[in-house]
């Protein structure tokens, strides 16, 4: 559940971009089992999580949805809004209470736009980030529906 060092944006963004975008953060909180994303719905904001857990998950047709990873303190919940066509490419619920910092998703955009240099330290951020998740993905989802040690690596 800990971010691992490059996907805390306390640790990823030099000084100056992670002040200018805390500016433009809005606190709020969300009670346990809040539906924050659904996978294919607009991704218009993202959130670092100040408080709590929420659990990352994938539709899965005739089955429950399957929680690819969990998140907590200092992570960041969204990524899809970075990308068109800024869909949601998972859901997000939350599993305790949650605080987080809000940012909004075109506000950001624009920001990245107009600064390249904040645009690239934001892209490093995100890259991180989707490596890091895309790895959880495929262990988790070689955990719940692959054949015995099929996701190993020899």
């Amino acid at each position: 559940m800990n971010a691992p060092p490059a996907t805390s944006m306390l640790r990823a963004l030099p000084f100056a971009h992670r002040e200018r975008l805390m500016r433009s953060a809005r606190e709020v909180s969300f009670p346990q089992g809040t539906r924050l994303c659904v996978e294919g719905g607009r991704a218009d904001r993202f959130w670092i999580i100040r408080s709590g857990t929420v659990d990352l998950d994938l539709h899965v047709p005739g089955r429950r949805a399957a929680v690819i990873e969990t998140l907590g303190h200092d992570e960041l919940l969204g990524w899809s809004w970075l990308f068109g066509p800024h869909a949601w490419h998972l859901g997000a619920e939350t599993t305790t209470p949650v605080r987080a910092y809000e940012f909004d998703a075109a506000a950001v955009r624009s920001m990245c736009q107009d600064d390249p240099v904040l645009g690239f330290a934001v892209a490093q951020w995100m890259g991180g980030i989707l490596s890091h998740r895309l790895g959880s993905e495929r262990t988790r989802l070689l955990d719940l529906y692959a054949p015995y040690g099929s996701g190993s690596f020899g």
